[in-house]
């Protein structure tokens, strides 16, 4: 079994976070999704994270997911004007 360490890369709504992926998966990053508030309305309490969700990646895949999640916050910010 190999040992990672995880970093979590960024944290916002369901909607950013595929797009996220989508674009992290396409260049050969698989992310994990994180989904608090999911986990705590499955177990049966109430979650005041409804919605948002976090990406973490390997610590070694770090320095090319921030590339990735740099051009979509750029793209995103134009798009925004």
């Amino acid at each position: 079994m190999s040992d990672f360490n995880y970093i979590q890369i960024f944290s916002g709504s369901s909607i950013i976070v595929n797009r996220i992926k989508i674009e992290l998966e396409s260049v050969g990053i698989s992310p994990i999704i994180k989904d608090e508030g999911e986990s705590q309305r499955l177990a049966g309490y109430g979650s005041l994270s409804q919605g948002i969700q976090e990406i973490v990646v390997r610590e070694d895949e770090l320095e090319k997911a921030q590339i990735v999640l740099e051009q979509i916050q750029n793209e995103l910010d134009l798009s925004t004007d």
